[in-house]
């Protein structure tokens, strides 16, 4: 699902108090940290993910991977940190039209 940009700007301004709930460090994208994803966005559905020791081209390649694998929008990006929505079975969030 693909949010249009007044829902994205809605999920950044509720993603900005947001700490990062998943820390990727210098191990990369792992199939245990997929899982932890994936688990996340099933309760939260608006999460940060934290990438640590990265050059800039490599954290955008792993945020992008993230929300293909995990089926989310990349909602943010701000320095190492990428938030990402992905709507759960019941909603939590309601969104703007």
């Amino acid at each position: 699902m693909a949010v249009t940009d007044k829902q994205r700007r809605y999920l950044k301004g509720l993603a900005h108090t947001l700490k990062p709930v998943v820390m990727i460090g210098n191990s990369g994208l792992t199939d245990s940290v997929l899982a932890e994803i994936d688990n996340a966005l099933e309760h939260h559905e608006l999460i940060k993910v934290r990438v640590s020791g990265q050059e800039r081209a490599d954290r955008k390649a792993i945020l992008d991977k993230i929300a293909e694998e995990s089926g989310a929008d990349l909602v943010q990006v701000i320095g190492h940190i990428g938030g990402f929505y992905r709507p759960s079975k019941k909603a939590l969030i309601q969104l703007p039209r």
